[in-house]
């Protein structure tokens, strides 16, 4: 089995190397991207400094998703952290000055209910969304709940922090003029540092024992690759949609895995996972159907009266 730790290391490395490619790509010339890379890393190193909130506190993010997982049952914590939906919402208000009405916060709350009804079922609540524990934290995991507060307390954090570093991340991306693939590359750096202090911490006793590419096998590198992918979609769906569309859209994509389950692995779906699909999708139609036109011009009439009585 190989060190998961080392995995998020390797994830942020191709994730680097990948948004390198794209900047030559884009000048056409190894030189002019090492200009650009020169110009927007080591040149300006208060844009590293920005960047790396997002990566500090998604690091801290992880270690309280690993106490959460030592202190609480798999359902507790599936249902709680979906409160991640939530306070990506929030955090769209207060920090990109969103405006959302009551029928958006509705969807919001359903795709919630949504979400927990498809991932509380058997086959799916222990796997689909959790994050993967490194060899030491999945040791603590699997001693005995100790603390079901402090779990609690420590996934409602980590839902909060993660509202927070994607909707900061997001006002970075839309509030300058430097290129997605620039802004990447300075998160990637961070990143790489704290997953370099994480797996230090953590394992490396393990590695020093069995070297870093222990277990690892072509599965291994397939996954990695995958998730590096998903890491430069996301930053993509950010850049160019929004925090709370990306949380639509994950939800989604369990409801797809579940699908693609049954139809290739004989995956057998529950009435609950039915059910939550079904109000997955009612939740996304909800979510993005415009307001109609009778409210809007009642709402338009409301303002004209209101500055009429003034």
């Amino acid at each position: 089995m190989y060190i998961a730790s080392t995995a998020v290391v390797f994830v942020e490395l191709v994730k680097l190397l990948a948004c390198a490619g794209m900047i030559w790509w884009q000048s056409r010339s190894w030189r002019s991207g090492l200009r650009t890379l020169y110009r927007e890393t080591i040149r300006q190193p208060h844009e590293l400094l920005l960047m790396a909130v997002p990566s500090a506190i998604y690091a801290v993010q992880n270690n309280l998703l690993y106490v959460a997982l030592s202190n609480l049952d798999a359902t507790t914590f599936q249902v709680v952290y979906q409160l991640k939906i939530l306070a990506t919402a929030l955090f769209s208000v207060i920090l990109l000055g969103r405006r959302l009405d009551s029928n958006k916060w509705q969807a919001l709350g359903l795709l919630m209910v949504g979400v927990i009804m498809v991932q509380l079922h058997p086959t799916t609540a222990s796997a689909s969304a959790s994050p993967k524990p490194s060899s030491a934290a999945a040791a603590a995991a699997a001693a005995t709940a100790t603390s079901p507060l402090l779990g609690f307390l420590a996934v409602v954090t980590a839902c909060i922090l993660s509202g927070f570093a994607g909707c900061y991340f997001e006002r970075v991306l839309k509030s300058s003029d430097s290129n997605i693939w620039v802004r990447n590359i300075q998160l990637c750096m961070s990143g790489v540092f704290f997953a370099l202090v994480a797996m230090f911490v953590q394992d490396r006793h393990a590695i020093a024992s069995g070297g870093i590419l222990q277990g690892y096998t072509n599965l291994t590198w397939a996954v990695i690759g995958n998730q590096a992918l998903g890491g430069l979609l996301v930053a993509v769906v950010v850049k160019y949609a929004d925090n709370i569309l990306k949380g639509f859209a994950t939800s989604i994509s369990i409801v797809l895995s579940g699908i693609v389950s049954y139809l290739l692995f004989g995956f057998q779906p529950s009435f609950l996972f039915l059910l939550g699909t079904a109000v997955v999708i009612g939740a996304s139609l909800m979510y993005g159907r415009k307001p109609s036109t009778s409210k809007e011009n009642y709402e338009k009439r409301a303002c004209t009266n209101a500055h009429a009585t003034r």
